[in-house]
C-alpha cells in the first residue's frame, strides 16, 4: 500500500509527542474516528485524496468535521497539510491505532461463530486466548453461518479453528486419501 512507511512515520511521531503530552489514549480515541469516518464516508476519502482540491481546502474541511480534536491531533492536519500527505490520513490514523496497542499491551482478537455467541461460548474462547496470548485482549464477533458450528479465533498472526466445517473437512481428507 503506497504511504504505509510514511504513515507508520508519521504515527510514531504523533504516538511519541502524544506519550509525552500524557495524551495517547485521548488521541487513540481521535485516531478511531479520523479512521471510521475515512472509512464510512467515500466522499472524504476522494476529498483527501483528490488532486484537485486546494490543500487549504481540506485542512478546512478537516477541521469543520473534526472541531472538538485533541491539540496533537490537529497539528497532525496541520504537519500532513503543509507536507502536502493529508491523503495518508486514514493510514496514519490506523498505523497509530496499531502502534498504541503494542505499546500499551493490548491485541485485538477476533472470532466469527456459526450463531451469535452465548455466555458459555464466551467462556470457552476467553479460555483459548489466555493460551494464546498474554495481552490485554479485546475481542471482535462474527457471525459465518458457514461454519455450521463452534468457532474460528485469530489472535496475530495465530487462528484457532474449532469449527464443525473444519473439522467435517479433515475427515472428508482422511476418507478421500485412504
Amino acid at each position: 500500500m503506497a504511504g504505509t512507511r510514511a504513515a507508520i512515520r508519521y504515527a510514531k511521531a504523533i504516538l511519541s509527542l502524544a506519550t509525552d503530552n500524557k495524551s495517547a489514549a485521548a488521541v487513540q480515541a481521535d485516531m478511531v474516528l479520523i479512521s471510521q469516518a475515512i472509512e464510512n464516508n467515500a466522499s472524504l476519502a476522494d476529498v483527501l485524496k483528490s488532486p484537485v482540491v486546494k490543500l487549504s481546502e481540506k485542512a478546512d474541511v478537516l477541521n469543520a468535521l473534526f472541531p472538538s480534536l485533541n491539540s496533537e491531533s490537529k497539528s497532525l492536519f496541520d504537519i500532513l497539510v503543509t507536507n502536502k500527505r493529508v491523503d495518508i490520513l486514514g493510514q496514519v490514523a490506523a498505523q497509530y491505532g496499531i502502534l498504541y496497542d503494542i505499546e500499551n499491551n493490548k491485541e485485538n482478537a477476533f472470532v466469527t461463530t456459526a450463531i451469535p455467541m452465548n455466555p458459555e461460548l464466551e467462556t470457552k474462547v476467553m479460555a483459548k486466548l489466555k493460551t494464546l496470548t498474554t495481552k490485554e485482549v479485546t475481542l471482535h464477533k462474527s457471525v459465518d453461518e458457514d461454519l455450521l458450528g463452534g468457532f474460528i479465533l485469530r489472535v496475530g498472526d495465530q487462528q484457532y479453528d474449532a469449527s464443525v466445517s473444519n473439522q467435517l473437512n479433515t475427515l472428508k481428507r482422511k476418507f478421500t486419501i485412504n
